[in-house]
């Protein structure tokens, strides 16, 4: 029985999670389920990392969702049902929950599983020759309220019900119209273009990227639950750090920041 596997590397200030199952089009298995919050965790905890970046091993996915290649052995029966629908949530919950900034990098196809995968990154940037769908509704498939939920809140309810209710195919150019994606290169700049943006991103403060990500994720929550406090202080420590006082320094000073995350 195939498993995949995960591939971590830390490349400056980037922890990279790769999705490696290249064979079945990066389909996430099981095992790989499983192994995604070890990883976020792993990128969180180390200090050097100011953002996650995740992508699909090879050129053709990103993911092609579950793999489906398992199902035999591990949803036969109600607890392995359960056993396996809590591995998808935990690592689904995992990346939205991250306290740094996630970023999924899709080339080829997202579907299903890896779209909902890439939805709960923070920002998606994709390659001209990305494809997305969610094909439950050609599969006989129930889609979940959480994924659902997810989508909705993302994309919109309207954007939401097209996807789930057509199953059709977007290309890039539509998934950049939707909210898909941020962002959207021809295959030959798009790899210099991405790490681009990726160093933007990872170039800036971290304790401001730390502050901004907290605070999108309280907002995700419904206002009951919201923790206003948490974020309150993120930003007072913002205030009260070395890297503000850079900040402001390098401005008056006309060069690019560098910061140091205290």
């Amino acid at each position: 029985m195939s498993g995949g596997r995960l591939d971590y590397e830390v490349r400056g200030a980037l922890a990279r999670i790769t999705l490696a199952q290249p064979e079945r089009m990066n389909a996430m298995s099981f095992e790989m389920w499983s192994g995604l919050p070890e990883a976020v965790g792993r990128a969180v905890d180390d200090a050097a990392v100011r953002a996650i970046v995740v992508e699909g091993a090879g050129d053709r996915a990103f993911c092609a969702g579950a793999d489906i290649s398992q199902f035999g052995a591990r949803r036969t029966d109600p607890e392995a049902v359960a056993a396996y629908d809590k591995a998808v949530a935990d690592g689904m919950a995992a990346l939205a929950g991250a306290a740094k900034p996630t970023i999924a990098v899709i080339r080829g196809i997202c579907f299903g599983g890896g779209f909902g995968l890439a939805l709960a990154c923070d920002i998606r940037l994709a390659r001209a020759d990305a494809r997305f769908r969610v094909p439950a509704a050609r599969l006989g498939l129930g889609y979940g309220l959480d994924g659902v939920s997810l989508i909705s809140r993302k994309l919109g309810p309207d954007a939401a019900a097209d996807i789930l209710f057509s199953a059709r195919i977007l290309d890039a150019a539509e998934a950049l119209r939707l909210g898909v994606v941020a962002q959207v290169w021809d295959a030959e700049p798009f790899a210099a273009e991405c790490e681009a943006y990726l160093d933007m991103v990872a170039g800036n403060a971290p304790l401001t990227l730390i502050a901004a990500k907290r605070a999108l994720t309280e907002l995700s929550r419904p206002e009951a639950e919201r923790d206003p406090q948490a974020v309150a202080r993120l930003v007072a420590a913002c205030f009260a750090s070395a890297d503000y006082r850079e900040g402001q320094a390098a401005f008056k000073e006309k060069r690019p920041p560098v910061f140091t995350g205290s």
